[in-house]
């Protein structure tokens, strides 16, 4: 059968991922695109993460190397780029993965830390990966970019700066889009909803002392979707479309994997 990203090289950033029951959006990705052919570049902060999901990769006999890297650094991010032109040849697909909520709360009792925290990892980081792979894509005339966002770009939520950097993610990603299409570089977002992954189960029911099960089956009512919560593998999937030739005339696209989250706006 043919795979569907055949030959191409990926860069996911935010390969790994906290632990947990469950899969993650980073790993599930990486996985996913390496089953499919990719060839992956694994980044992480945490390089034994990062290292846990190489191993997955090639005991299933695919191909990927774990890098570490802060993507709130400068210089990390410009060595991601190299590294994986000087190791793979090219850049075809950037995932950009990471993102947090630590410290979050509402505006009148938000920490000025947390605040710059949130925003430095989610969006000045997102601008950083991309400012040094986009050089290359547009020297190749071809590439495409995938910004995870969320659903919290454009719900309601109890946070602050969580859905505030999301949001900058859209707005980014559609500047990039239309700035960088006549290069042949397509960019878009994807916006997960409530998701059963390790960072959101474990995460929110750790910083919120909530019972781990009380909080899923809240959020498993909270999706008007028949069956509850999506998973890593529904971003990963969504991601696999977007990264392969099948999505070659879709740019500036954000979308929902929210099981109808969104569509209960307004």
């Amino acid at each position: 059968m043919e795979k569907r990203i055949e030959d191409k090289v990926a860069i996911v950033v935010g390969a790994g991922q906290t632990p947990g029951d469950t899969i993650g959006n980073g790993r599930a990705i990486s996985l996913l695109f390496a089953r499919e052919g990719a060839r992956v570049m694994l980044v992480d902060r945490r390089i034994e993460s990062a290292n846990d999901t190489n191993s997955l990769i090639e005991k299933e006999g695919g191909e990927s190397f774990a890098f570490h890297a802060d993507i709130t650094n400068e210089e990390d991010c410009r060595r991601i780029a190299e590294e994986c032109v000087n190791r793979l040849g090219r850049i075809d697909v950037l995932v950009n993965v990471v993102g947090i909520g630590t410290g979050d709360n509402n505006i009148t009792k938000l920490d000025l830390n947390a605040w710059e925290n949130i925003f430095d990892v989610n969006l000045k980081g997102m601008f950083l990966t991309c400012k040094y792979v986009l050089p290359v894509m547009k020297q190749q005339e071809s590439g495409s970019i995938i910004n995870i966002s969320s659903a919290a770009a454009v719900c309601a939520t109890g946070m602050t700066a969580y859905p505030a950097s999301k949001a900058g993610v859209n707005a980014l990603t559609h500047q990039m889009a239309m700035t960088q299409a006549k290069h042949g570089i397509r960019v878009n977002a994807i916006m997960p909803g409530l998701m059963n992954t390790p960072m959101a189960i474990e995460g929110i029911s750790e910083a919120l002392g909530i019972n781990k099960d009380d909080l899923i089956k809240m959020r498993n009512e909270a999706v008007p979707l028949k069956g509850g919560m999506g998973d890593g593998w529904d971003t990963a999937y969504a991601a696999l479309f977007l990264a392969s030739d099948e999505a070659r005339f879709i740019t500036a696209v954000v979308l929902p994997v929210d099981g109808g989250q969104c569509a209960k706006i307004g």
